[in-house]
C-alpha cells in the first residue's frame, strides 16, 4: 500500500501578503459595502500596511471577511447558482485551530446547512496561512464523500472518484464498516501544512441522505441508491486581499443534474446508466438507440423526484439557467464583469433547451479576487 508520507505534497512555504492586493480589496470593500463607507478608508489601508510590515499579513474584520467570502462566490466562474451570493452565511471560526475542534465545527456547519432539508448556503472560515506557519487543511474534497473499494474482478464498489482518498485514509488508520457498501461516508482528514492529518468520523445525524426512487419505475428502488443532501466543498483555498484561508468549507445546494447526470452516471463515478437501461428494457447493443440519453433523463428525474418527496432542497437545470441570466443581468447593470465557464454553466442534460446554451460569456479570469482557488494553487 502507498505510504502516507509518499502521498504528501509540499505545502509549507512562507506566506507574505502583498500590500497592493490588500489595498485593492479594501478599496473594493469600501466601494461596494454601504456600511463600510462610515470608516476612514485611508486609515484602514495604512493600518493594514503597517500590520503587513510587522507580521507579514493582516487580519480582516468580520465584515471584510464576510464580504470577501461572498464576492469569492460571485467570482466563481463555474457556478451557475451565483444569483444567491449575497445570502451566503459566513461563520467566522478563525480562532479555532485544533483538528478536533475544526472537525466539530465542520459537523456544526453541516447541521446548520442541512436545516431540516431546507438547505442553506454556508461557509465556515478557519485560520489563514501566515508568515509564522500554515493554517489548517481539510484534505477531503467535500465534507461528505462516499468511499470506494476495488474488488478482485476489477469492479469498484462505491464512488470511483474516491479511490485514492479511501486508500489514503485507510493508510492513516480508518477502518471501513464490516459490511462495506457503495455509500459508506468517509471520515474527515484534518491537518496543518505537511503534518499528518487526524481522522474524524461524521456522526449520522450530520449527514442527511435521500433514498432514491422513481415516480414510474417501481423496480428502481431495488437498486438501493441514495445521495447526501449537502454538497460542501472543503479542499479549496479562499483568498481575500492577499490573505489565504486554506480551510474554508462552503456549500450551496444541489442541482438535479449534478447527482443524476454526473455523480451517478459518469463512468468514473458510479456508472449506473447500463443498469438503468437494463431495467428500462432498452437495447444497449448500439449507441444509435440513444439508450444512454434515455437512461440519463430517467436517472436525473428519479433524483429530482426523490429530493422533492423527501422535502430536501434541490433545483433543476431549467430553472437555474434562467436564474443565472438574471444574475448576469444584475452584474452587468452594476458595471461588473461576470466571467463564466461555458462547459460548467451549460447543464449536462438538454443543454440546448436552456437559455444559458445560446450565448457567450466573459472568459474565466484567474486573476479575479477574492476567489476560491484549487488546492494546488
Amino acid at each position: 500500500m502507498t505510504t502516507f508520507e509518499s502521498r504528501v505534497r509540499e505545502t509549507t512555504r512562507e506566506e507574505i501578503v502583498d500590500p497592493a492586493e490588500a489595498e485593492d480589496f479594501l478599496r473594493q470593500f469600501h466601494a461596494e459595502e454601504p456600511a463600510a463607507r462610515e470608516q476612514n478608508l485611508r486609515s484602514r489601508i495604512e493600518e493594514a500596511r503597517a500590520e503587513i510590515g510587522e507580521t507579514g499579513g493582516y487580519r480582516h474584520t468580520s465584515a471584510e471577511l464576510a464580504f470577501g467570502a461572498r464576492v469569492a462566490w460571485r467570482n466563481s466562474a463555474r457556478c451557475i447558482g451565483r444569483l444567491y451570493w449575497r445570502g451566503l452565511r459566513v461563520r467566522d471560526r478563525r480562532n479555532v485551530t485544533e483538528a478536533a475542534d475544526i472537525a466539530a465545527e465542520c459537523v456544526t456547519h453541516l447541521r446548520a446547512a442541512t436545516h431540516g432539508g431546507k438547505i442553506r448556503s454556508v461557509i465556515t472560515v478557519f485560520a489563514p496561512d501566515t508568515a509564522a506557519g500554515p493554517g489548517p487543511r481539510i484534505w477531503n474534497e467535500q465534507l461528505i464523500r462516499y468511499a470506494a473499494y476495488p474488488t478482485r474482478d476489477d469492479f469498484v464498489c462505491g464512488d470511483r472518484r474516491s479511490l485514492a482518498f479511501t486508500e489514503l485514509v485507510r493508510a492513516l488508520g480508518w477502518n471501513p464498516p464490516a459490511q462495506r457498501g457503495p455509500f459508506d461516508v468517509l471520515p474527515l482528514a484534518i491537518g496543518r501544512g505537511r503534518d499528518r492529518p487526524e481522522l474524524f468520523d461524521l456522526p449520522g445525524d450530520a449527514v442527511l441522505e435521500v433514498p432514491l426512487i422513481h415516480p414510474d419505475f417501481g423496480w428502481f428502488a431495488e437498486f438501493g441508491l441514495r445521495w447526501h443532501a449537502v454538497p460542501a466543498i472543503s479542499n479549496m483555498c479562499l483568498e481575500i486581499g492577499g490573505v489565504r484561508y486554506p480551510a474554508a468549507p462552503f456549500n450551496g445546494w444541489y442541482m438535479g443534474t449534478e447527482v443524476g447526470a454526473r455523480n451517478l452516471a459518469d463512468v468514473d463515478r458510479y456508472d449506473l446508466l447500463p443498469s438503468i437501461a437494463h431495467g428500462m428494457g432498452l437495447s444497449t447493443e448500439s449507441e444509435r438507440t440513444l439508450w444512454r440519453d434515455r437512461a440519463l433523463v430517467e436517472l436525473t428525474l428519479a433524483v429530482q423526484h426523490s429530493f422533492d418527496v423527501a422535502g430536501v432542497t434541490m433545483t433543476d437545470h431549467h430553472t437555474e439557467s434562467k436564474r443565472f441570466l438574471t444574475h448576469l443581468e444584475r452584474e452587468e447593470n452594476a458595471g461588473r464583469r461576470c466571467p463564466a465557464d461555458w462547459s460548467w454553466i451549460v447543464p449536462p442534460v438538454s443543454g440546448s433547451q436552456t437559455p444559458v446554451f445560446h450565448r457567450y460569456y466573459d472568459e474565466p479570469d484567474d486573476s479575479l479576487r477574492p476567489a476560491f482557488l484549487p488546492p494546488d494553487r
